[in-house]
């Protein structure tokens, strides 16, 4: 098989040592939009005290012992909650979960506990609260915390997990959501066709 290669002319345009530049806030900001991210909502506390917040850098730090990492800006209020020893939930947001990441991002003027009045939330076994439709949870708590500049690293170890596998993911990709993972109506929907029909059953023969 011969690769084929695009005329220079033809390209789309290209990094080189031409276009690099010393970074700003701004560059800097639009150059880590082009870093595809999972959408998390990280929460904590019990009742009146619960507190979240929707977010995109995390990470997992290490298989032996499970543990993962996330960023967390120190203007958040959901980061003063996190103390060392502080259980906390991971919750992995499938694609039809966009209204929660804008719930937990403040985008729905909402704060603190009244976040958490819309989904099935469920008390995790160290009493964090946990999205039950979520693609995936994890039950940390806070090993360690590293603050640097303007956000906090959270160590969490993670004591207990669970996941599907069905449904897309919900990504966030230059400022916006999209998804992976399409099924078959979706697909066809995004190309603009109108999804097969289901086959019904045959109908059962009437008495006489």
């Amino acid at each position: 098989m011969t690769l084929s290669v695009l005329p220079h002319a033809l390209r789309a345009s290209e990094i080189d040592d031409e276009t690099l530049s010393p970074v700003g806030s701004q560059s800097f900001r639009q150059a880590m939009r082009q870093l595809a991210s999972g959408v998390c909502i990280v929460a904590h506390g019990a009742g009146a005290a619960r507190a979240g917040m929707t977010a995109t850098a995390v990470a997992s730090l290490s298989l032996e012992p499970p543990s993962l990492v996330v960023c967390v800006n120190q203007s958040a209020s959901c980061c003063s909650g996190l103390a060392l020893g502080v259980a906390f939930t991971v919750n992995v947001l499938g694609a039809h979960q966009e209204q929660f990441a804008d719930r937990f991002a403040g985008r729905a003027g909402l704060e603190g506990a009244a976040r958490f009045h819309e989904g099935r939330w469920i008390e995790s076994p160290l009493g964090a609260p946990a999205l039950a439709d979520s693609l995936a949870v994890f039950e940390c708590f806070v090993e360690d915390l590293v603050v640097k500049h303007t956000h906090a690293l959270v160590i969490g170890r993670v004591a207990s997990v669970a996941s599907r596998r069905q449904g897309g993911a919900l990504v966030c990709w230059r400022g916006a959501y999209d998804q992976l993972g399409w099924n078959a109506d979706e697909l066809s929907r995004a190309v603009g066709q109108t999804p097969p029909t289901p086959k019904q059953p045959p109908a059962l023969p009437t008495a006489t």
